[in-house]
């Protein structure tokens, strides 16, 4: 977080935008907050570090089973120090769930996202398959800055 924080560091607020999807939907946010830029989130992780913690210790890589990897107990404590309160400016935000996220609740997602722009897709699944229908929306409120 630290890196993508310094990166950003010297963009200008109102042409940056943010686009994460999953646990980068929740990095996204918190630097949106932190940044006052525009962010677009795809069934954005809302409470990653309740949700992660059943999951410290040896861990397979979702895209590839054989690679192993330990998640630690202090990644917790670091989720949620980049926990934010309520968007300072949920206008800023565009956000895509979908319904049948398998991994995610939609419901928190759109609780959590109140006020900003939501597209709420029926169905649908944790990777947003067929999201490239979504791609003129997005860009369109990009575009807005």
């Amino acid at each position: 977080m630290a890196l993508l924080a310094d990166g950003l560091a010297g963009w200008p607020r109102e042409s940056t935008a943010i686009v994460g999807s999953s646990l980068g939907g929740f990095y996204a946010t918190a630097l949106a907050e932190r940044f006052g830029c525009k962010a677009v989130l795809l069934n954005p992780a809302v409470y990653p570090a309740r949700d992660l913690a059943s999951h410290i210790g040896e861990q397979a890589a979702w895209h590839d089973l054989g690679e192993r990897f330990f998640f630690e107990p202090r990644f917790i404590g670091e989720l949620r120090q980049l926990e934010t309160g309520p968007l300072a400016r949920p206008e800023n935000y565009f956000v895509v769930i979908a319904k049948g996220d398998e991994v995610l609740d939609w419901r928190e997602m759109a609780a959590r996202y109140a006020g900003a722009r939501l597209c709420l897709l029926e169905g649908g699944d944790h990777a947003l398959s067929g999201f490239d229908a979504q791609l003129p929306t997005v860009l369109d409120f990009l575009d807005r800055a």
